[in-house]
């Protein structure tokens, strides 16, 4: 049963914090995220739904051997070091960094990233956000006056 027990906890901490869909709206607005870029907040959580499903430990490795880290899905190749394929660090970061359950790294790189390369560097953004009606991304979270589209750089 103990063992049992190690186990369970062992991979529930290993899932990292995976928010709900208005708790992490409402983190996004208060971290300055709303209209962030000209990015609304209902495309910052369209594009981190389809990134991770606001999982903060969410990793995925790519054909190129470069690695997405976190709830933005941050890749390795450009944005942070990992001992992989790093050719930058636009965010001067170590990849692990963006695991944290505290999402403030990471959310502190998404600006980075969407100030050279807008919402338009991510692909689950491109696919599944752009010129659609996200508005139902924050629904029911208190925050529906807000801007539903994106507008890139």
């Amino acid at each position: 049963m103990l063992r049992f027990l190690v186990l369970l906890l062992l991979g529930a901490a290993a899932e990292g914090r995976v928010f709900e869909r208005c708790e992490w709206a409402r983190l996004l607005k208060s971290r300055g995220m709303d209209q962030y870029r000209k990015i609304s907040l209902a495309d910052w959580v369209c594009m981190t739904r389809w990134e991770s499903s606001y999982n903060t430990r969410a990793i995925n490795h790519n054909r190129d051997n470069s690695t997405d880290y976190g709830v933005f899905q941050i890749n390795s190749k450009w944005w942070c070091k990992d001992g992989g394929v790093s050719k930058a660090n636009g965010c001067r970061i170590q990849c692990s960094e963006l695991l944290a359950d505290d999402p403030t790294v990471a959310i502190n790189c998404a600006k980075t990233v969407a100030t050279q390369q807008g919402a338009k560097a991510w692909v689950g953004w491109k696919v599944h956000c752009e010129g659609k009606d996200v508005s139902p991304y924050i629904a029911g979270c208190g925050l529906e006056h807000q801007d539903s589209g994106a507008q890139l750089l």
